[in-house]
């Protein structure tokens, strides 16, 4: 699961230093941090401003020189710094797994929490990173996180990437490695009626498609419950979180434009439920969801309409705003005490989601 590149000195010794940062005073962080940051009455959090301020004057920090190839590279090469200098927790063992995905096998990692003795619930994870780039092994601290603050099992699970596999070759593999987990729970020690699933940004994106597609179909099973924090739930219209947050934190508007690129085909519906799933109509088994957004997020409308329209629906929803905090918040958990915070709510909010 590790990556296959080796870590250079500059990001062993970044790694360090942003653990460090993690723990020093309050007052010392906020001076570091640089001014306050206010939009529509919202002060941007100290870590996240931390956060941004250590990334410089880079236009993206996500998308490098336009590639695919490029943009993985170093965003693997970045993985360590997301440790911020903390070894793996005893507390959870790791195994690897891999799902049936129709033709192709899907490599998983399951996490299971020492704590947890004999059968528990479940949750199936997809990673985010816009459908085009990161694996499950820059989540490796995430899934244990959530293993230990939960008590139950999560299986982190590398879906197809654009543009190589494009639009539907990641909501094939997400249902799918759903499926296969149900069929497969007894061996994984995971009760088949307790899986949820979920994930951040694309992968929670992929996790609410895979939630309608189950409950749509006529025979199957269908997830005891959707995780999903800040996805992505229109890429057909433009919601005005884009213009207010489209530059200078994390995520940016070029970038959206970019990752919907690579995985949407020429001449795909952006209509399609199966691309936006805040179109057409929610189906009457759709499972609960537990929903953030992040107020500091280009996609944070989208993702609080997708909730009204569960609700609506009459889906039980939790919907929650971080709203001092940016897109993609979940990995950055070891990062500073509000990334914590908000991280561990979601986990209970999992943990009781899983029974």
């Amino acid at each position: 699961m590790a990556s296959d590149l080796p870590v250079p000195i500059g990001v062993r010794a970044q790694e360090v230093m942003v653990g460090l940062l993690g723990r020093l005073p309050g007052r010392v962080r906020s001076a570091m941090a640089g001014p306050e940051i206010v939009v529509d009455g919202e002060t941007l959090a100290v870590d996240a401003r931390l956060l941004i301020r250590s990334l410089g004057d880079k236009e993206s920090a996500l998308v490098v020189e336009d590639s695919p190839e490029l943009s993985r590279a170093a965003l693997e090469r970045n993985t360590p710094m997301l440790r911020a200098g903390r070894r793996p927790t005893r507390a959870v063992t790791v195994s690897e797994v891999c799902l049936k995905g129709g033709q192709h096998a899907l490599e998983a990692t399951l996490y299971e929490p020492a704590s947890c003795r004999g059968t528990s619930g479940a949750l199936v994870f997809f990673h985010g990173g816009g459908w085009v780039i990161g694996r499950r092994a820059g989540y490796d601290h995430v899934g244990r996180f959530l293993a230990e603050h939960t008590g139950h099992r999560v299986l982190s699970v590398d879906y197809r990437l654009a543009p190589e596999a494009p639009f539907p070759a990641a909501v094939d593999d997400a249902l799918a490695a759903f499926d296969d987990t149900v069929t497969r729970a007894a061996e994984f020690g995971i009760d088949p009626t307790r899986i949820v699933v979920g994930g951040d940004s694309a992968g929670a994106t992929l996790a609410a498609v895979t939630a309608r597609r189950a409950a749509g179909r006529e025979h199957g099973p269908v997830p005891a419950g959707q995780w999903l924090l800040y996805p992505a739930t229109d890429l057909a219209t433009r919601h005005p979180s884009r213009d207010t947050y489209g530059q200078g934190f994390l995520l940016t508007d070029d970038d959206i434009v970019w990752f919907r690129h690579h995985y949407l085909p020429p001449g795909v519906d952006r209509t399609d439920p199966l691309v936006s799933v805040v179109h057409g109509e929610v189906a009457p088994d759709t499972p609960p969801a537990h929903l953030v957004t992040a107020g500091f997020d280009p996609l944070r409308d989208e993702g609080e309409s997708y909730a009204d329209k569960l609700c609506a629906a009459g889906v039980p929803v939790t919907s929650v705003r971080e709203g001092d905090l940016p897109h993609g918040f979940l990995p950055f958990v070891h990062l500073g005490p509000r990334f914590d915070q908000a991280v561990t709510a979601s986990a209970h909010a999992l943990r009781r989601m899983l029974g």
